[in-house]
């Protein structure tokens, strides 16, 4: 008998036992993510919403250049449940309070050579999260070559999915740059038309549910992340940058020391869109904050004169123009942008930064990102982040002059060494309190909660693509309806909304209430904003006053109504006002309905601004004591409501 037990431990490794699938459950028993590992040791997850299957049997897995994590791999053991609570506030975004609770297990697996890899499994009511972690503690540096995650969706699904572009392509080899159009719902077997795959967040629809895919938390030890371009009966698998996507010759794909933990793969599921606008999923697995920037840090809006006049607004006299604007419209900011350093100088820049602080106005300045990976070597202050060295220098005389934060654009992509060089300058820009908006970027990853002095990022195809071709106007209404569910969903987005007056040589397709509304519907901790000033000028005396008086920040979100490319309505709160706006991209007017009793009690009235019926003017009206408010969209049109909370 005792040779027999003896024969039994030679066949299993060390710790090894019978079990090889585990269960975990959301607080409110809706989501079920079941984990199992196959006969062959690759392991797999199954997610479940209502007990009705939303991603079937997906594979997981990691290789690393020393080893194999994706077969071969036998069960150690598998933690109890464990629940987790987080509570934390955020500087802006959609919710000021935010509450995360979810319950966790841990997989420990050993591959053929006894090395060790961790399986970390989140499920809360939003949806499920994980990661791979390596245990240790080494000096030796690790690379990961490939990631096998996937998502494998029904057959009938379909997508909301923004093309990645090819690395060193483009405007002055300017991508990626995630500045394109989204494909609207097509079947999930679509290839993407680059090699370089698809953008994250991504949206899907399997049935009656609703599923968004994003990552958090990424840090200096990995690389972006993105979905590859084939996806074969369904199945999406992470894809990592091109080769190209880093900075000289520093890392683009993972490397690191033991431990190693890497990003957290966030999928968000309900059978409502409610749960894509009003969670804040994507944040709650980001780290928390890094350090603290309360004292210093103001969200707001900001004037911008580039955007209606280009480089040639850059000067002096235009630039006091613009300060004077944002003072008249009780905006805490005027950015700045290319070439200020020789159309303007650092000595003029210095005089404009005291004539706005005595109006209460703080500078943003732009810079070049840029090293050798593009070709922009027209557009300066250039090269002088790249170091370390440089970039203490030129925040600490930037603190020195008074400004308030720094625009940083073209960046190389995704590899390691770009992710690390974002995070370097947040964290440098902090110690000098600037603020930081970065263009020409990748997307935020959660990045405004562990590094809050991180107000915005472009990673869109923004306004400033409206102002210059026809074929982007002509497709403003329909992209616009999309991004609060993709792109928007959990972090800043810089699209430079609000154009009122209208465009030099474009014929802008939306009306003044669409322009108006998309003040609430985009979040950004800066809003920068395309009016003029002598546009501003013309407007009714309600439309300035509704600018001057729209929120920076917002307290609470609600989705009211929608559908991506086609609609959207969603309610935001700040302090005891609500702040409801929709847009309409159909060729037909939309009918909302907003049951007033939700948001403020009947004695209490407030306003809406929305498009006259016959031109592209705005009207504003008082609210009715109805119980239910009933709003026609006008296609292209839209409409922003303010209403006294309860």
């Amino acid at each position: 008998m005792i040779k027999y037990i003896l024969f039994l431990c030679l066949l299993c490794p060390l710790g090894a036992y019978a079990q090889s699938s585990i269960t975990v459950t959301s607080p409110n028993k809706v989501i079920k993510v079941n984990a199992t590992l196959t006969d062959a040791g690759e392991l797999y997850y199954s997610l479940y919403y209502y007990n009705k299957q939303v991603l079937e049997s997906s594979k997981l897995g990691i290789k690393r250049t020393d080893a194999d994590f994706t077969q071969n791999l036998v069960w150690q053991s598998a933690s109890m449940p464990k629940t987790i609570k987080e509570h934390y506030t955020i500087l802006h975004g959609k919710k000021k309070n935010c509450t995360y609770q979810a319950n966790e297990r841990i997989i420990k697996l050993m591959n053929k050579i006894r090395q060790m890899m961790h399986f970390v499994i989140r499920v809360s009511n939003d949806g499920m999260a994980f990661q791979y972690v390596f245990p240790g503690n080494t000096k030796d540096v690790y690379s990961i070559k490939e990631e096998a995650t996937e998502f494998n969706f029904l057959a009938s699904a379909t997508a909301f999915l923004q093309p990645n572009m090819e690395s060193k392509t483009g405007w002055n080899q300017t991508q990626p740059s995630y500045e394109e159009h989204y494909k609207i719902e097509i079947p999930v077997n679509t290839n993407a038309p680059n090699q370089s795959g698809w953008v994250l967040p991504a949206l899907f629809k399997s049935n009656e549910h609703w599923i968004s895919i994003t990552e958090a938390s990424v840090d200096t030890n990995y690389c972006g992340s993105r979905l590859q371009q084939y996806s074969t009966d369904g199945v999406y698998k992470i894809g990592f940058p091109q080769s190209t996507e880093g900075i000289d010759d520093q890392p683009v794909y993972p490397n690191s020391t033991l431990p190693w933990f890497t990003p957290w793969r966030v999928i968000t599921v309900s059978d409502r869109l409610n749960k894509i606008i009003e969670s804040t999923h994507g944040l709650d697995l980001a780290a928390p904050s890094a350090y603290t920037v309360n004292d210093w840090l103001k969200p707001g809006k900001a004037s911008w004169s580039w955007i209606m006049f280009k480089d040639g607004s850059i000067n002096y006299d235009m630039q006091v123009r613009y300060i004077d604007f944002a003072a008249a419209m009780h905006w805490n900011y005027c950015l700045i942008d290319v070439n200020w350093d020789r159309r303007i100088g650092y000595d003029k820049i210095r005089q404009l930064a005291s004539y706005a602080a005595a109006k209460n106005v703080k500078l943003l300045l732009w810079y070049n990102s840029a090293g050798n990976w593009n070709t922009v070597n027209f557009y300066t202050p250039r090269n002088k982040l790249l170091s370390r060295a440089s970039r203490i220098q030129e925040f600490k005389l930037l603190q020195e002059m008074g400004i308030g934060g720094i625009k940083v654009d073209f960046f190389p992509g995704d590899g390691q060494s770009a992710m690390k060089y974002y995070i370097d300058i947040l964290k440098d820009a902090a110690q000098y309190k600037l603020a930081v908006n970065f263009h020409g970027s990748t997307y935020p990853r959660g990045w405004s909660r562990t590094y809050p002095n991180l107000v915005t990022m472009e990673a869109i195809k923004g306004q400033e693509f409206v102002t210059f071709n026809q074929q982007d106007a002509n497709m403003q209404a329909v992209h616009c309806t999309v991004l609060p569910f993709t792109r928007n969903a959990f972090d800043p987005m810089d699209f430079t909304p609000v154009n009122l007056s209208g465009i030099p040589g474009i014929k802008r397709r939306t009306s003044n209430g669409f322009e108006l509304a998309l003040s609430v519907l985009f979040l950004s901790g800066i809003q920068h904003y395309a009016e003029s000033d002598s546009g501003m000028l013309k407007q009714p005396s309600f439309v300035v006053d509704y600018m001057k008086q729209v929120p920076n920040t917002w307290d609470d979100v609600k989705f009211i109504d929608g559908y991506p490319g086609k609609y959207v309505v969603i309610a935001r709160k700040a302090g005891n006002e609500w702040y409801i706006a929709g847009i309409n991209a159909q060729k037909q007017s939309a009918r909302i309905q907003i049951k007033l009793s939700d948001f403020t009690s009947k004695e209490k009235q407030g306003w809406i601004i929305i498009d006259e019926s016959e031109s592209n003017q705005v009207v504003q009206q008082p609210i009715s004591n109805n119980r239910i408010q009933t709003i026609d969209i006008k296609p292209n049109g839209g409409f922003v409501m303010k209403l006294l909370a309860k």
